[in-house]
């Protein structure tokens, strides 16, 4: 009788109870087929199949083994040792790395290398299916009760969405992992990622290597923070083409700023590609062990909810369904309310440039020569606080010559210019025609680098070649210029190995190379591209393909990257970002398709180092005593400097330098995928919070939020050149190429914006130069970007404008043709309006221009005047 009660009681639930040791229970649609058998271990995941084009496929290797951690008392902090293979004790990083030290220290501790607690690997002992098509799962031993519920998403077929519920049966610390939903062989492996950590086509022994340098995938199962998560959605890709990943559910991660203050450092997610037995399957857990809603109280529940996407498709398909479908970033964009525009920025920097106080220009002597600059507050080796540098050379060209600014003219670049032939090597041997160094320290009168007595080829690449070739773009007869560029080619070449790489750095007293455990996976061989379009020499071309083709072999193809940040001791960054800029120019030089190909491959690869978690809101906050929207402050859509276990953003967050924003609205042009247009867009609008409303410069770091340049006040020159070049970029693109400028090379060190204004562009197929004056144009939207382009032959004045909206646009722009060009007052004699299409209509006005723009659109209007 009590039999028949409990199933009719089931019934009426909705629910059956599945038992006998040969009992089955299925669940499937047009995507996924999964089988469960009871056996003596108790409901094992039996087997999973994926629909393809030609049939079924099954997955191997399933599991469903359930893993919960547990501690009676809280886990130590205590670093794990490392040994090498001689059982020598490892120390790494070395003293001086003050910055990364503590972020390492605590990487290596028992709960994120897993070792922390015990844990009970179980199959659950009852199931029951719902009417729905769900199924429950449960497994109780002496500590805990967990029931786990699992259902397919009728909106993604692909993904099977589970909530596990933990009932504490014991007082102490508890987290959850992930069904082990099916193990790979390494034989077997594609590729497998976590956004923002790792990313690779295979498994690295070399702890430090794969742990330290994201190169390869540990090999231990160590778990993440969500902190330089980009993505949360641990993948893995089986050389059958199919994809498992593991994407929590929004809101389960920390959020970077709760309520009133950072917290970041908060950790609530962990993420894996190993379960707990080192069986290579993508892993999340929740809460994590000894952290925020981990203890429990006898009786105390905690749940956790994420979903299993299994697709026959490639990694990033899947991880883009994480971005775009679960993690809703396109989204993004709609909440976005702009206060100030991007134009208005760049002429508001310019004012803060000009001024000697605000920039902190200065001028030295050295060796007889005025060398000028900016003064550096930040730590450099062997500084008194009397560093100073220049950041982007092809921005202060640029906007000296857009403006037409006497200033910037005869009180920068001249001293600018001596600086970067300072900062050259003269002497003769082995370091002839490299960089010097980046700084220059005025005490002790000499260069030098930012982190120790080393030279980088790759600092050769960007503070000679990449500098001075900006600057011959403006200044073609520059000879003195010529041969420096020259010597600091053929120095480059020197230094390449006969497979075509160079080693990372070298030792300045000695020679002998440095950073032995790395490779240079960065883009040096730039470097030798830039030599050849400045000098024509073919030597230079075929060195750089040869670089780059090692490049993409090693470091592509692999998901291998180096960066160029010595405090860091060059973990990987923005140099990725480059690396895919360097590469797509190559290609326009030689129209090799393998080098394009490589570019949007390294591209998509940088993606996964910017933010698209968590997802931005409407919700209040208190932001240093200001009220602030979540998504004002949010860091979907920024882009780290480096990430990782080492890089900055564990402890500062992401920046708000967009330096890649110019690129992916690029690559977007190329492929048409839209990740690379919204990330551009998330990046680089509505992000007032992060500027000074004082100077118009954005702080570097997140979690400075509006506090300005700080100690680093040439970064407003690369904040002019990354905007510049993403305003240009969609100008381009929403005009589809009938409005477009040729682009310089790219800036040293921050990422892939390049320079213009050093050459006529074509709007419409009429030439124009640059141009962009401060109080030329007004009107009242924030949300009108623009700039402008005159033919002063055929006088014609081009107003190229955006509205960087995703609604309508309706405002009046009224033209002050005083400001056009000093000292003289244009008289317009007729206007007309250009769609983006290069269609015309006659404007009826010279003054005072009616817009209406669609949203994310482009109108061009050309003016005819007379002098």
């Amino acid at each position: 009788m009590r039999k028949i009660i409990f199933i009719i009681l089931c019934c009426i639930a909705g629910v059956l109870p599945v038992r006998g040791q040969s009992s089955v229970i299925t669940m499937s649609n047009s995507a996924l087929r999964l089988s469960w058998t009871n056996g003596a271990a108790g409901w094992q995941l039996e087997h999973v199949a994926v629909k393809r084009k030609q049939g079924w496929q099954s997955l191997p290797h399933v599991s469903g083994e359930y893993t919960l951690l547990y501690s009676a008392e809280k886990p130590g902090n205590q670093r794990l040792p490392l040994y090498d293979k001689a059982g020598k004790k490892i120390i790494f990083p070395e003293p001086q790395y003050r910055y990364i030290i503590p972020v390492w220290e605590s990487a290596l501790s028992p709960v994120a290398m897993n070792t922390a607690g015990t844990a009970w690997h179980f199959y659950p002992t009852a199931a029951t299916k719902a009417a729905d098509g769900s199924l429950s799962f449960t497994g109780e031993n002496n500590t805990a009760v967990l029931t786990a519920s699992w259902r397919l998403d009728p909106a993604y077929p692909g993904d099977i969405c589970v909530t596990m519920n933990l009932r504490a049966k014991a007082t102490g610390y508890y987290s959850m992992a992930t069904p082990t939903f099916s193990t790979m062989e390494e034989q077997d492996l594609q590729w497998a990622g976590i956004p923002g950590y790792f990313q690779s086509n295979h498994i690295e022994k070399d702890f430090i290597r794969a742990y330290a340098y994201m190169q390869g995938i540990p090999d231990k199962p160590v778990i993440v923070r969500e902190r330089t998560a980009t993505t949360l959605a641990p993948f893995i890709q089986t050389r059958q083409q199919l994809t498992l990943a593991v994407i929590p559910a929004p809101g389960i991660a920390r959020d970077p700023w709760e309520k009133d203050q950072r917290s970041n450092s908060n950790w609530q997610l962990g993420l894996s590609l190993m379960n707990r037995k080192a069986a290579l399957t993508p892993t999340a857990y929740h809460p994590v062990l000894g952290e925020k809603g981990s203890y429990l109280q006898k009786g105390d529940t905690v749940n956790f909810t994420f979903r299993y996407s299994l697709q026959p498709a490639d990694w990033y398909t899947v991880y883009k369904h994480a971005v775009n479908d679960i993690y809703r970033f396109p989204d993004f964009l709609s909440l976005k309310k702009t206060k100030q525009s991007l134009t208005s920025r760049i002429l508001r920097m310019h004012h803060y440039l000009v001024d000697d106080s605000t920039s902190l220009w200065k001028v030295e002597n050295y060796k007889g020569v005025d060398i000028g600059a900016q003064a550096y507050l930040g730590g450099v080796y062997g500084s008194d606080k009397d560093a100073f540098k220049n950041s982007d050379y092809g921005a202060m060209w640029m906007l000296a010559n857009i403006t037409q600014d006497s200033v910037l003219q005869r009180t920068r670049l001249p001293y600018a210019r001596n600086f970067k032939l300072m900062q050259q090597e003269q002497q003769p041997g082995f370091f002839r025609g490299a960089a010097a160094g980046q700084y220059y320290l005025a005490k002790s009168r000499q260069f030098t680098e930012e982190w120790g007595p080393y030279v980088e080829p790759i600092g050769t690449t960007y503070y000679m070649l990449m500098d001075i070739g900006n600057v011959l773009l403006f200044n073609p007869h520059d000879t003195t210029l010529q041969r420096a560029l020259r010597t600091a080619a053929d120095r480059l070449m020197s230094w390449m190995g006969p497979a075509g790489k160079w080693v990372v750095a070298y030792d300045h007293t000695s020679g002998k190379p440095l950073f032995t455990e790395v490779e240079d996976l960065r883009p040096t061989f730039y470097g030798l591209l830039i030599a050849y379009k400045i000098l024509g020499d073919q030597k230079y071309l075929y060195a750089a393909k040869k670089g780059a083709d090692w490049y993409i072999a090693n470091a592509t193809e692999k998901g291998c990257f180096l960066g160029v940040c010595g405090d860091a001791r060059f973990v990987p960054d923005f140099a990725t970002g480059q690396s895919a800029g360097a590469l797509l120019e190559l290609y326009e030089v030689t129209k090799d398709v393998r080098y394009r190909q490589a570019a949007i491959q390294t591209a998509k690869l940088y993606t996964t180092s910017v933010y698209t978690q968590p997802i931005p809101s409407l919700e209040k906050k208190l932001v240093n005593g200001r009220q602030r929207e979540d998504w004002e402050i949010s860091q979907a859509g920024l882009s780290f400097e480096h990430g990782g276990i080492m890089g900055s953003a564990n402890h500062r967050g992401p920046i708000a330098l967009a330096s890649h924003a110019g690129l992916f609205v690029r690559m977007f042009g190329l492929t048409r995928d839209s990740l690379f247009l919204n990330m551009a867009r998330a990046a680089a609008l509505g992000r007032d919070a992060f500027v000074d409303s004082a100077t118009s410069v954005a702080s570097y770091y997140w979690d400075a939020m509006n506090k300005g340049a700080g100690p680093y006040p040439h970064h407003a020159w690369w904040q002019v050149g990354w905007i510049t070049d993403y305003l240009l970029s969609e100008i381009q693109l929403r005009s589809a190429g009938n409005v477009t400028f040729p682009h310089g090379f790219i800036t040293p060190k921050v990422g892939p914006h390049q320079t213009y204004g050093f050459a006529p562009g074509r709007v419409y197929g009429t030439a124009a130069d640059l141009l962009l004056r401060e109080d030329m144009l007004q009107n009242t939207s924030p949300y009108l970007d623009y700039y402008c382009a005159i033919n002063r032959r055929e006088k014609k004045l081009f107003l190229l404008l955006l509205n960087n909206s995703h609604l309508p646009l309706k405002d009046t722009l009224q033209v002050n043709y005083d400001r056009v060009l000093s000292g003289k007052v244009l008289q317009p004699k007729h206007a007309a309006y250009t769609d983006a299409g290069g269609k015309e209509r006659a404007a009826g006005v010279t003054q005072a221009f009616p817009l209406d723009i669609a949203p994310y659109e482009l109108q061009v209007i050309a003016i005819h005047y007379e002098l």
